[in-house]
């Protein structure tokens, strides 16, 4: 059976990189942050192991460019195809 990986609701995502929810989806937009997956209706979240390897590379004062590099990683890991926006 695969490890399945906890999906992050909003709130505990702002409460684990310690952003709000505008700026998570203003670095969604920069792809400074992976986009949020969809678990129903009107409801999304974050891999747990995203925002951990996202928050790793903060720590490790890894620059935004090395971010946007990770973040097109961890898009290609689970098939998601971003347009770039910003």
């Amino acid at each position: 059976m695969a490890n399945i990986e906890p999906i992050l609701r909003r709130p505990r995502v702002e409460e684990a990189v310690g952003l709000s929810r505008s700026t998570i989806y203003l670095r969604v937009t920069q792809g400074l942050f992976t986009q949020p997956v969809s678990i129903g209706l009107r409801a999304v979240g974050w891999p747990a192991g995203e925002v951990a390897a996202i928050n790793a590379a903060r720590i490790a004062g890894q620059s935004d460019d090395e971010i946007r590099q990770l973040v097109k990683q961890l898009h290609n890991a689970r098939g998601v195809t971003v347009a770039r926006t910003a």
